[in-house]
């Protein structure tokens, strides 16, 4: 399977960390969060990756071409942030011939089990499979309804009033169907949680992720990264 990873971030919260280290090479426990990405992908038999940067580049393009690993690194620049739905419409050619692919959000510290969120597509085909987990604050997270089956059937982003307690954990498996819902209707950014998924509302489902997973896009929340990372190994 091929995997696009959403790195392009200004990661303007961690200033001033961001003004001088791209956010997705943030070291946790002396590595870069990027590093631990990769080791993910290794684990999971990702073979190819594609990665968007735009805030100091050549530090991603130093890192993979320092990379050693199994996973075939590719980069694509964004002179401009097209917002995560506009990055995966622009790079929709990466998915030809993929009959399930991983979209995943590389501001996430996580060990997720990919492999299981792949095989519940694979189980349960729909366009989009959403990894779904249980935040500690919901109202600032996307929040998923299901019904009994699964599918979603609300999402709702930065709810003032949660209907639900699983949220997008930022871990998606796609399948070609999904890049139907994908044409751009408004000016960049387009966002995947805001613009695209409200139209998959009755076709998507989602199911729990098992592992540990945490945004470390504050301060605060890198900081319980690395208090909380080497337990979740």
């Amino acid at each position: 399977m091929n995997a696009l990873l959403l790195a392009a971030g200004l990661g303007t919260r961690l200033r001033p960390i961001t003004d001088t280290v791209t956010k997705c090479l943030i070291p946790i426990h002396g590595k870069p969060l990027l590093a631990w990405w990769m080791d993910l992908l290794e684990q999971h038999g990702v073979r190819r990756v594609l990665v968007n940067i735009h805030h100091l580049p050549s530090q991603v393009r130093d890192f993979a071409a320092a990379y050693r690993g199994s996973v075939q690194i590719s980069l694509v620049h964004e002179e401009e942030l097209l917002g995560s739905a506009g990055t995966i419409y622009a790079n929709r050619g990466f998915f030809h011939g993929q009959e399930q692919f991983f979209i995943l959000y590389a501001d996430n510290l996580t060990n997720v089990n990919l492999t299981a969120l792949k095989n519940f597509n694979q189980r349960n085909p729909t366009p989009l499979t959403v990894g779904l987990f249980r935040p500690e604050n919901p109202q600032n997270c996307g929040i998923a309804e299901l019904d009994a089956d699964g599918i979603i059937i609300g999402f709702e982003e930065k709810p003032k009033n949660p209907r639900g307690e699983l949220a997008s954990a930022g871990v998606f498996v796609g399948r070609p169907e999904l890049l139907e819902y994908l044409q751009p209707t408004l000016p960049a950014p387009f966002d995947f949680g805001g613009h695209v998924m409200p139209r998959l509302i009755g076709k998507m489902n989602g199911t729990e992720i098992s592992g540990y997973l945490r945004d470390i896009g504050t301060h605060q929340s890198l900081q319980q990264a690395e208090k909380e990372w080497s337990l979740a190994q």
